[in-house]
């Protein structure tokens, strides 16, 4: 057996394996429901008062029941991120005596960043999803650092690596044996239908465009210098 096969095998087993009861269309429709319906009216008054628009959300696995929802908080702390406060949120609830990290669905609105990465493993949730990506948060909404973050800390050349080879390396392992992390337009390309996979794409755009007038407001009150603890604004 060669050393690229057992290598091939050690990933393999300590990748998770969580698997989701649930089709991507439910999973898709609960949560660009839950996001218009619970997460944006939430950072919609976050962003008023001067924190970023991330938002993050707990689901129970079993049948997809919102446990918390919650959204930046900058104000108080440049540490209570999207993801942060909901994580804070519900382990200060009822609900963390009631429901493991390990049975519940994860929802960031926006990819999850290294602070907000390290958050959800060391709470012991092992999948997530996510509505934008770091290229949408960077190009969208004007917040480049989850990729700066990343690239500048994390990202350690290699022996003979070129600029173009480091790169072209991913930003993290979306899938290891700690979580699985995926994009909501991954599990349109799960669908088979073609067209519902037009109606969930397009789906996805509309909430998608929700956000449009939430980033104006943020970037209306940074220009106006909007109270924040935030170092990076």
């Amino acid at each position: 057996m060669s050393f690229s096969t057992i290598l091939i095998i050690i990933v393999t087993v300590t990748m998770s394996t969580v698997t989701n009861p649930h089709s991507p269309a439910t999973l898709l429709s609960t949560i660009l429901r839950l996001t218009e319906e619970k997460v944006i009216p939430l950072t919609r008054k976050g962003v008023s008062s001067g924190s970023k628009l991330f938002g993050a959300a707990i689901l129970k696995r079993a049948d997809l029941e919102p446990l918390t929802v919650s959204t930046n908080n900058e104000r108080a702390s440049p540490l209570l991120h999207g993801e942060i406060n909901c994580i804070q949120e519900f382990f200060a609830s009822e609900q963390s005596k009631s429901t493991a990290t390990r049975d519940c669905v994860f929802f960031a609105t926006h990819e999850p960043c290294s602070l907000c990465l390290s958050g959800i493993t060391w709470a012991g949730f092992n999948e997530f999803y996510y509505l934008f990506t770091y290229e949408d948060s960077r190009d969208l909404f004007a917040i480049p650092y989850d990729i700066d973050i990343l690239e500048q800390v994390f990202r350690v050349p290699a022996p003979g690596d070129t600029e173009e080879t480091l790169a072209a390396r991913p930003l993290y392992n979306r899938r290891n044996k700690f979580f699985t992390g995926r994009s909501l337009a991954e599990l349109v390309d799960e669908l088979e239908d073609e067209a519902e996979k037009q109606h969930w794409t397009a789906e996805i755009k509309r909430v998608k465009e929700l956000y449009n007038s939430l980033s104006e407001t943020y970037q209306e009150g940074k220009k106006a210098g909007a109270e924040s603890s935030s170092v990076w604004k």
